[in-house]
Protein backbone atom coordinates (compact mmCIF):
# COMPACT_ATOMS: atom_id res chain seq x y z
CA UNK A 1 0.00 0.00 0.00
CA UNK A 2 1.09 3.55 -0.86
CA UNK A 3 1.78 6.12 1.50
CA UNK A 4 -0.19 8.99 1.73
CA UNK A 5 -0.31 11.82 4.13
CA UNK A 6 -0.57 10.58 7.92
CA UNK A 7 1.87 7.08 9.17
CA UNK A 8 1.33 3.34 7.99
CA UNK A 9 2.39 0.99 10.79
CA UNK A 10 4.36 -2.37 9.59
CA UNK A 11 4.19 -5.60 11.61
CA UNK A 12 6.42 -7.95 12.10
CA UNK A 13 4.41 -11.09 13.41
CA UNK A 14 2.36 -10.16 16.14
CA UNK A 15 4.94 -6.98 17.05
CA UNK A 16 5.24 -3.49 14.96
CA UNK A 17 8.98 -2.94 14.63
CA UNK A 18 8.98 -0.12 12.27
CA UNK A 19 6.18 2.95 11.86
CA UNK A 20 6.51 4.99 8.89
CA UNK A 21 5.00 8.90 9.01
CA UNK A 22 5.30 11.34 5.92
CA UNK A 23 6.95 14.58 7.07
CA UNK A 24 5.52 18.13 5.49
CA UNK A 25 7.46 17.96 2.78
CA UNK A 26 6.67 14.85 0.27
CA UNK A 27 9.00 11.65 0.12
CA UNK A 28 10.81 12.62 3.64
CA UNK A 29 10.15 9.71 5.95
CA UNK A 30 10.57 9.47 10.36
CA UNK A 31 10.98 6.42 11.02
CA UNK A 32 9.96 4.94 14.42
CA UNK A 33 11.77 1.65 15.46
CA UNK A 34 10.39 -0.25 18.42
CA UNK A 35 12.99 -2.01 20.25
CA UNK A 36 11.93 -5.07 21.68
CA UNK A 37 12.80 -5.36 25.54
CA UNK A 38 13.94 -8.05 28.31
CA UNK A 39 16.18 -8.21 31.49
CA UNK A 40 19.22 -8.49 28.93
CA UNK A 41 18.48 -5.59 26.84
CA UNK A 42 16.86 -5.02 23.69
CA UNK A 43 16.55 -6.39 20.04
CA UNK A 44 15.69 -3.64 17.77
CA UNK A 45 15.80 -3.59 13.90
CA UNK A 46 17.22 -1.10 12.25
CA UNK A 47 16.75 -1.27 8.66
CA UNK A 48 14.18 -4.12 6.51
CA UNK A 49 14.36 -3.86 2.59
CA UNK A 50 11.34 -5.54 2.47
CA UNK A 51 9.53 -2.64 4.32
CA UNK A 52 10.93 -0.61 2.26
CA UNK A 53 10.39 -1.95 -0.84
CA UNK A 54 6.56 -2.66 0.09
CA UNK A 55 6.48 1.46 0.90
CA UNK A 56 7.66 2.49 -2.65
CA UNK A 57 10.58 3.64 -0.71
CA UNK A 58 13.78 1.39 -3.39
CA UNK A 59 16.86 3.15 -2.31
CA UNK A 60 19.57 0.95 -3.09
CA UNK A 61 22.22 2.30 -0.31
CA UNK A 62 25.99 1.93 -1.57
CA UNK A 63 27.99 3.67 1.31
CA UNK A 64 27.49 4.45 4.86
CA UNK A 65 28.91 7.03 6.60
CA UNK A 66 29.63 7.89 10.47
CA UNK A 67 30.33 10.92 12.15
CA UNK A 68 31.07 12.10 15.89
CA UNK A 69 30.59 15.62 16.85
CA UNK A 70 32.13 16.20 20.40
CA UNK A 71 30.65 19.88 20.89
CA UNK A 72 27.35 20.38 21.66
CA UNK A 73 25.87 22.99 19.08
CA UNK A 74 28.05 21.63 16.16
CA UNK A 75 26.26 22.02 12.75
CA UNK A 76 26.94 19.89 9.99
CA UNK A 77 25.26 21.47 6.56
CA UNK A 78 23.62 21.74 4.44
CA UNK A 79 25.11 19.79 1.97
CA UNK A 80 23.99 18.27 -0.86
CA UNK A 81 25.17 16.63 -4.21
CA UNK A 82 24.33 17.62 -7.86
CA UNK A 83 23.47 15.41 -10.80
CA UNK A 84 24.65 12.52 -11.53
CA UNK A 85 25.34 11.92 -7.79
CA UNK A 86 22.41 13.37 -6.25
CA UNK A 87 21.56 11.22 -3.01
CA UNK A 88 19.05 10.17 -0.69
CA UNK A 89 20.19 9.45 2.87
CA UNK A 90 18.92 7.63 5.54
CA UNK A 91 19.84 8.70 8.87
CA UNK A 92 20.11 7.55 12.72
CA UNK A 93 21.22 8.79 15.98
CA UNK A 94 23.83 6.02 17.59
CA UNK A 95 24.48 8.21 20.39
CA UNK A 96 22.79 12.19 21.51
CA UNK A 97 20.21 13.75 19.89
CA UNK A 98 20.10 16.77 16.71
CA UNK A 99 17.92 18.85 15.12
CA UNK A 100 17.51 17.45 11.47
CA UNK A 101 17.23 19.82 8.79
CA UNK A 102 16.35 19.29 5.04
CA UNK A 103 15.57 22.00 2.16
CA UNK A 104 13.34 21.02 -1.36
CA UNK A 105 15.59 21.88 -4.16
CA UNK A 106 14.33 19.20 -6.86
CA UNK A 107 12.65 20.81 -9.86
CA UNK A 108 8.99 20.86 -10.13
CA UNK A 109 8.24 20.80 -6.41
CA UNK A 110 5.26 22.18 -4.96
CA UNK A 111 7.68 22.93 -2.09
CA UNK A 112 10.89 23.90 -3.89
CA UNK A 113 13.34 26.32 -1.27
CA UNK A 114 10.95 25.41 2.17
CA UNK A 115 12.10 23.97 4.65
CA UNK A 116 11.39 20.87 7.18
CA UNK A 117 13.05 19.57 10.43
CA UNK A 118 12.92 16.68 13.21
CA UNK A 119 14.77 15.94 16.12
CA UNK A 120 16.54 12.41 16.21
CA UNK A 121 18.03 10.98 18.86
CA UNK A 122 18.99 7.38 20.38
CA UNK A 123 16.48 7.97 23.47
CA UNK A 124 13.44 8.36 20.89
CA UNK A 125 14.82 5.23 18.46
CA UNK A 126 13.89 7.35 15.04
CA UNK A 127 15.43 7.73 11.57
CA UNK A 128 14.90 10.21 9.00
CA UNK A 129 14.60 9.64 5.24
CA UNK A 130 15.73 12.38 3.12
CA UNK A 131 15.31 11.84 -0.76
CA UNK A 132 17.51 12.84 -3.42
CA UNK A 133 17.27 16.72 -4.43
CA UNK A 134 17.41 18.08 -0.80
CA UNK A 135 20.32 19.80 0.87
CA UNK A 136 20.49 18.46 4.39
CA UNK A 137 22.31 19.19 7.75
CA UNK A 138 22.12 18.72 11.32
CA UNK A 139 22.45 20.46 14.57
CA UNK A 140 23.81 18.75 18.11
CA UNK A 141 21.81 19.26 20.76
CA UNK A 142 23.91 16.83 23.21
CA UNK A 143 27.92 16.45 23.61
CA UNK A 144 29.54 13.31 22.04
CA UNK A 145 26.91 13.09 19.63
CA UNK A 146 27.17 10.48 16.74
CA UNK A 147 25.61 9.86 13.78
CA UNK A 148 25.35 7.27 11.09
CA UNK A 149 23.55 7.29 7.62
CA UNK A 150 23.07 5.52 4.83
CA UNK A 151 23.24 7.02 1.03
CA UNK A 152 22.25 5.62 -1.85
CA UNK A 153 25.08 7.41 -4.55
CA UNK A 154 28.80 7.57 -4.21
CA UNK A 155 30.46 10.34 -3.07
CA UNK A 156 32.15 12.99 -5.50
CA UNK A 157 33.87 15.83 -4.19
CA UNK A 158 33.21 17.60 -7.70
CA UNK A 159 29.79 17.98 -7.51
CA UNK A 160 29.32 18.32 -3.69
CA UNK A 161 27.66 21.95 -2.92
CA UNK A 162 26.05 23.36 0.01
CA UNK A 163 23.86 26.23 1.21
CA UNK A 164 24.98 28.93 4.13
CA UNK A 165 22.76 27.86 7.02
CA UNK A 166 21.64 30.69 8.18
CA UNK A 167 20.72 32.05 4.86
CA UNK A 168 18.00 35.48 5.58
CA UNK A 169 15.61 34.01 2.15
CA UNK A 170 15.32 30.08 4.22
CA UNK A 171 15.06 31.62 7.45
CA UNK A 172 15.62 28.56 9.21
CA UNK A 173 14.93 27.91 13.14
CA UNK A 174 18.05 26.46 14.34
CA UNK A 175 17.73 26.58 18.00
CA UNK A 176 21.20 28.33 17.71
CA UNK A 177 22.44 31.70 16.49
CA UNK A 178 26.21 30.53 17.39
CA UNK A 179 26.67 26.93 16.54
CA UNK A 180 30.41 25.08 15.73
CA UNK A 181 30.87 25.06 11.81
CA UNK A 182 33.89 24.13 9.42
CA UNK A 183 35.64 26.34 7.38
CA UNK A 184 34.19 25.60 4.40
CA UNK A 185 30.39 25.76 5.80
CA UNK A 186 31.67 29.37 7.00
CA UNK A 187 31.76 30.04 2.93
CA UNK A 188 28.26 28.12 1.84
CA UNK A 189 26.53 29.86 -1.29
CA UNK A 190 23.12 31.32 -0.18
CA UNK A 191 19.99 29.63 -1.61
CA UNK A 192 19.42 32.89 -4.51
CA UNK A 193 23.02 31.77 -5.98
CA UNK A 194 22.15 28.16 -5.76
CA UNK A 195 19.21 29.22 -7.68
CA UNK A 196 21.13 31.69 -10.33
CA UNK A 197 23.36 29.01 -10.76
CA UNK A 198 21.46 25.75 -11.00
CA UNK A 199 17.71 26.98 -10.55
CA UNK A 200 16.76 23.62 -9.35
CA UNK A 201 18.22 19.78 -9.18
CA UNK A 202 16.56 17.69 -11.97
CA UNK A 203 16.21 14.56 -9.92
Amino acid sequence: MKIGHGESELAWGAIKLMQLIQKDLEGVFEILLNPITDKRGYFMRVYDQKVFDNNFLKNGWVQENQSLSKEIYTLRGLHFQLPPYCEAKLIRVLRGKILDVYVDLRKGSQTFGKWGSAEISSHQNNMLLIPRGFAHGFLTLEENTEVCYKVDNFYSPEYEQGIIWNDDSLNINWYCENPILSDKDKKQQTFKEFVSRYKSINI
